[in-house]
């Protein structure tokens, strides 16, 4: 079984189980955490794939990095069952799965604008406008980044679909377009 449906299955379980005890919002947070760590911190990933690592050793890692923090008990029983299970290699996978099931479940799209610039409300108002005529959700989280390799305009990924708009991609299509002579004899 690949690791994405593993990780789907065991996300989907442990988003039934915090809605059950009322404790969805705790269980993101930790997981939302947890996402935070693996991308900062790429050692605690490499340690979590370790097949060299005991299950016992990655899961006194776990504990020590969120007792500290007041993690619920769910979140300390699900990270135990994934090390009995030998399962606790695709703990990152899971995490990521579970915030994006937590989205869906809250009915919040997650869009990605990129910019040369910072933008102010008025138009950060307008890309949330456009995310939601896109998507049907009911909220939208922009995660805004700037590149001033864009020249000028946005590109706005929304799940899979992205809108270029950038001067640079402009740019490139010219630039394509004019390397190509349509007045030179095809014979």
């Amino acid at each position: 079984m690949s690791n994405h449906r593993v990780a789907y299955a065991y996300a989907k379980s442990l988003m039934e189980l915090a809605i059950e005890r009322g404790q969805l919002e705790e269980v993101y947070r930790d997981f939302q955490h947890l996402a935070e760590l693996s991308k900062s911190n790429r050692d605690l990933e490499l340690a979590m794939r370790n097949p060299i690592v005991s299950a016992d050793k990655k899961l006194k890692v776990l504990k020590a990095l969120f007792e500290k923090r007041g993690t619920t008990e769910a979140t300390m029983a699900f990270f135990e069952i994934l090390c009995r299970k030998n399962r606790i290699d695709v703990i990152t996978e899971i995490a990521k799965e579970f915030q994006a099931q937590y989205q869906l479940h809250n009915s919040i799209q997650v869009a990605e604008v990129t910019t040369t610039f910072p933008l102010d409300d008025a138009l950060r108002a307008e890309f949330t406008k456009i995310v939601l005529e896109i998507s049907g959700m009911k909220t939208v989280k922009l995660v805004e980044k700037i590149n001033p390799d864009l020249i000028g305009g946005f590109i706005l990924r929304v799940n899979d679909r992205q809108l270029d708009e950038s001067l640079s991609s402009k740019l490139r299509e010219l630039k394509a377009e004019f390397s190509v002579n349509h007045y030179e004899s095809k014979i």
